[in-house]
């Protein structure tokens, strides 16, 4: 990812220095006059990279180039945080072509020419591939572009390449170390590189945080957005199932997936959202799309929070490591502050009660589904069922299996059909609960815009022994029901990011994005990595 106009800015600490090399500082540079003086590529904006292009400072295909240099400098070299699984070779001549357009037309719109990153799990019709991170899928074209890759490349976006995510976003076993895949290998956090970039969308977050893209799209079927970003430092917006298209994205469950943007602001994920959001004839879900989007940076308002009621999920700040409770405390004294009534406590009812259904539902949809995707996208690839990619793994197991096996993939081929009644059950017990008696029950209960409470816990040590220590979320309620959720940067534990969440009612993005833009203007508490080795608290 990238940006600037040739000055030297170095990674943004000391301690970071020693990670890069001095080609890769000198290669980084400011982008002149854009509406903040200092910004630079660490963290410039799409609104940063979109004034220095019009004011003929910056072109597409120098910010390519620019990308793509503190790819080879941060990712596959010095520090080595291996969140890019594949580059778009045709990335910088789509750049010069999109260039060349801004000069004779115009510019599309505020992502034209921005170089995007898309989550390896998102098909594109290109030179690159779309494996979910398996062996299984390599070699295999998709036959056309996922949805929501027509709408970014209709609006001037640069696919710049894929991102490394949890193999088959985590499904595979609930034993995995988040992260890895066998295709890519293991992500590292940039904030500390012993850490765990969660999942699934862990390239995606690691690669936003660390500058090497204006933005990225992950999806999230329980957390896959939302988690990588809280200890990515990034805002993750994940929105109502159906404002986007999930056509062309490698399933694991419909009643649950969806693709959403991952940024360092919560106006970046304004504009991509803006673009991501739309009816797909191919996607029965989205069939309310086109008449509830809408150009979401109308709300950014840095008065968002006046007047906002909102409820705090007490709860999960009591349940909370103590030290992000206290960075959640003073997240709630910043919403205070800029005019929020807070309803402290709340409690979200049946929270935890759909656990066990929600995972029956995913196990029967993820069969389904991924046969379907299969036969749409790849019919030529030997690989047609859930039980073909159970069968490959066995045979592969040296390069597929050697930390964590596929027990979830057990349990779901044995599943049945859509049509069986044990599915049907679950799913409505899903949506009853947390739906009906769950958000919209507390929210009309205490007339609330918005819940908030901890994003999760900071990152933790990845060990591929004992496999994932993630502690407590706030992802669950609102992927069961479908409903927007957005994680914002609220401070740090010892250098890890945390983050805060806020929840709405169905399609409720214009008040979640009014009231995240509100806090982060605020708060201020985006901090860009520094590549440190570990975290060593002094005592």
């Amino acid at each position: 990812m990238n940006r600037r106009n040739f000055i030297q800015i170095g990674i943004a600490s000391a301690g970071a220095v020693s990670a890069i090399s001095g080609k890769e500082a000198m290669a980084t540079a400011k982008l002149g006059n854009t509406h903040h003086a200092d910004a630079t590529l660490i963290e410039a904006t799409v609104a940063d990279l979109q004034a220095a292009m019009s004011a003929g400072k910056l072109t597409a295909k120098a910010l390519t180039a620019q990308y793509l240099a503190r790819i080879k400098a941060i990712d596959k070299s010095g520090p080595r945080i291996n969140a890019i699984i594949e580059l778009n070779p045709d990335a910088p001549a789509i750049a010069a072509a999109l260039d060349k357009e801004r000069k004779t037309k115009g510019a599309r719109g505020p992502l034209h020419g921005i170089p995007v990153l898309l989550k390896d799990n998102i098909a594109t019709f290109d030179k690159m591939q779309t494996t979910a991170g398996s062996w299984a899928l390599v070699g295999s074209q998709p036959s056309r572009d996922a949805f929501i890759v027509t709408q970014l490349r209709e609006a001037g976006a640069v696919i710049l390449g894929k991102t490394n995510l949890s193999e088959w976003a985590n499904i595979r076993s609930s034993r995995s170390t988040s992260g890895w895949s066998g295709r890519g290998g293991l992500t590292k956090n940039p904030y500390a590189l012993d850490r765990n970039t969660s999942g699934s969308s862990s390239g995606s977050g690691a690669a936003i945080a660390a500058s090497l893209a204006a933005v990225a799209v992950g999806t999230e079927t329980d957390g896959s957005i939302v988690s990588p970003a809280n200890v990515n430092g990034l805002v993750g917006f994940k929105p109502t199932l159906g404002l986007v298209s999930r056509n062309g994205i490698i399933p694991i469950a419909h009643s649950q997936d969806t693709a959403g943007p991952m940024t360092r602001t919560v106006a970046d994920a304004a504009v991509l959202l803006s673009v991501l959001a739309g009816s797909d004839a191919r996607d029965a879900a989205t069939q309310e799309a086109n008449a509830r989007k809408v150009d979401y940076t109308q709300f950014l308002k840095v008065d968002g929070l006046k007047g906002a009621r909102i409820g705090v999920v007490r709860p999960n700040i009591t349940n909370a490591n103590d030290l992000v409770a206290s960075v959640i405390e003073e997240a709630l004294k910043v919403l205070t502050a800029q005019g929020a009534v807070l309803i402290d406590p709340v409690e979200l009812p049946n929270a935890g009660k759909y656990g066990r259904t929600e995972f029956e539902v995913l196990q029967y949809e993820l069969k389904a589904d991924m046969a379907a995707y299969l036969a749409e996208f790849v019919p030529q690839s030997k690989i047609k069922t859930l039980q073909d990619i159970i069968d490959f793994n066995d045979a592969n197991r040296t390069r597929e299996m050697p930390y964590f096996n596929q027990e979830t993939f057990l349990l779901a081929v044995k599943k049945g059909g859509l049509d069986s009644q044990e599915y049907i059950d679950a799913l409505a017990t899903n949506l009853r609960l947390s739906r009906a008696e769950g958000i919209d029950q507390i929210m009309k209960q205490h007339r609330l815009d918005a819940l908030v409470a901890p994003s999760g816990g900071p990152a933790w040590l990845t060990d591929f022994i004992k496999g994932d220590n993630s502690g407590g979320g706030f992802s669950s309620a609102a992927a069961v029901a479908g409903y927007p959720h957005i994680s914002v940067p609220a401070g740090a534990v010892y250098g890890l990011p945390v983050g805060i969440s806020f929840v709405g009612a169905a399609w409720s993005e214009p008040t979640l994005i009014k009231l995240a833009y509100s806090y982060e203007q605020a708060s201020r508490q985006r901090r860009a990595p520094t590549f440190v080795k570990t975290v060593n608290p002094q005592i």
